[in-house]
């Protein structure tokens, strides 16, 4: 048998807690010494420890982990059970950090307000395209809610463009379209590819199509350098420069993949935003 130091020693727990665990009644001593009232464990005990703590550490309430334990549930099914909440905290974790990422991309813009080089705006055409598209709804434009909408899109449309031996003639395009803004109704992604192919349904795509995305005479560009989920700075400056310049946005915005390998930190996107063209008086 073990001490109540040894055993919290390899059990890796402190003696207030051995204490606190045998107070509650989830993990009694092997004995106790009737005269000095030392505890000493035995090392099968260890096992039951272990569960405790796993328990304990992906969440759930010491009642909880007592429940499961009087349960008496196997090992497989234990770890059925830890698997799950496993997964449950990871989603919950890579959610906050989605927030975080947010939160201070959100900050940045508001230290950088009034300082933002509008110089970087470029006004130009954009030539017409012709893409294998799939399209699908998010409910804003919040990247959190954009990237697991457009990022399968492109994953399946490049999976069925290789199936069908299509070559790929230039950088990704995305698109973006809302029917009734005011409403507040989702908006519609188009993740497309540049092909070279008749329009219509994509060859063995489903419900992929070729379409022709028309010219536009005028846009405004800014180039933005990293992880689209920071692009905020990038898309407000471009905001700015449009009213600052008594322009006026004729549709919503598409994005020019220029580099869209490697580290998301990496990438190099341009925001391109399509502008009324004011009708060339007469006479």
């Amino acid at each position: 048998m073990f001490t109540i130091g040894d055993f919290a020693a390899y059990g890796q727990v402190s003696v207030r807690m051995l204490r606190h665990y045998d107070a509650l009644g989830l993990l009694r001593p092997a004995r106790v010494d009737p005269c000095s009232g030392y505890r000493y464990y035995e090392a099968t005990q260890l096992s039951r420890l272990n569960r405790i703590i796993a328990l304990k550490d992906l969440g759930f309430s010491l009642q909880q982990v007592g429940e499961v334990l009087d349960a008496r549930i196997g090992a497989e099914e234990l770890r059925g059970m830890l698997r799950l909440r496993r997964a449950e905290l990871a989603e919950t974790v890579a959610s906050a950090t989605a927030r975080l990422a947010q939160v201070e991309a959100r900050l940045r813009t508001i230290e950088s307000e009034g300082a933002m080089p509008t110089d970087e705006v470029v006004l130009k055409s954009l030539p017409a395209a012709r893409l294998a598209v799939l399209t699908g709804t998010a409910e804003s434009f919040d990247p959190r809610h954009v990237g697991p909408v457009i990022s399968p899109l492109y994953r399946r449309l490049h999976e069925l463009l290789t199936a069908a031996n299509v070559p790929v003639t230039g950088p990704d395009i995305a698109w973006y379209e809302q029917a009734a803004p005011e409403l507040g109704e989702p908006i519609v992604v188009h993740a497309g590819v540049q092909v070279a192919l008749d329009p219509g349904p994509l060859p063995g795509g489903g419900d992929a199509e070729v379409v022709e995305l028309p010219a536009v005479a005028r846009a405004a560009t800014i180039v933005h350098r990293g992880d689209m989920d920071q692009v905020l700075g990038s898309v407000q400056t471009l905001a700015r420069w449009i009213e600052s310049g008594g322009h006026r946005a004729d549709r919503l915005g598409r994005e020019l993949y220029l580099n869209s390998c490697g580290p998301r930190s990496e990438w190099v996107t341009e925001i391109q935003w399509p502008l009324v063209v004011s009708p060339v008086p007469e006479g």
